[in-house]
């Protein structure tokens, strides 16, 4: 049943960027059918064709790149740069180059309540935080979001298991079971 559920969640994850594709593909062929005054079928795929061509060529010159940087063009807007570059390092930290979410800890709230997360800044001195406290990202079931907390080095405890286990029994509010190292290993042998 659990490779059922993970294949099912998997699939969810191939198709519905295929079907968002395809479904503004559609309404944008649409659009530009309903602009041009003479009906010829099928030009409006030729029009958006050629302008996705164009901005892929335009994006991958080295003129474009010099032109057109995107970072450097939003970091001339400081609203607009905050939004940007932390969803951008929101997305790198689970699929980028620089993984961020690598170390899940289960972190000692108020009274007996623990919550589990994932250290981010182990030294918080550049932001006048005392040496003795840490970053640790809480994310939220259910959603990709979650929150930053300030906690104490000693209500932190680390978790034995991958991060992207830990991170599939978080979002899924703990349903998702996770298997032992050893069990897996057993089940490739």
């Amino acid at each position: 049943m659990k490779k059922l559920l993970g294949y099912f969640l998997q699939g969810i994850l191939y198709l519905v960027p295929i079907a968002a594709t395809i479904y503004v593909v559609i309404e944008a062929v649409i659009i530009v059918d309903g602009m041009i005054p003479v009906k010829v079928p099928g030009i409006g795929l030729l029009i958006i064709i050629a302008g996705v061509t164009l901005a892929g060529y335009l994006g991958g010159t080295l003129l474009a790149k010099n032109i057109f940087n995107f970072d450097k063009l939003l970091g001339k807007v400081p609203l607009l740069k905050i939004v940007y570059t932390s969803v951008k390092d929101l997305l790198s930290a689970f699929v980028g180059k620089k993984k961020r979410f690598t170390e899940p800890v289960l972190v000692k709230m108020e009274g007996e309540v623990e919550r589990i997360g994932f250290i981010t800044q182990k030294d918080l001195t550049h932001l006048g935080i005392s040496v003795d406290k840490i970053g640790v990202y809480i994310p939220f079931s259910y959603a990709v979001t979650g929150n930053l907390i300030v906690v104490p080095k000693e209500n932190v405890t680390p978790i034995n298991g991958s991060s992207a286990d830990i991170m599939k029994f978080i979002i899924s509010g703990g349903i998702t079971e996770i298997e032992d190292e050893k069990e897996k290993n057993e089940e490739r042998s």
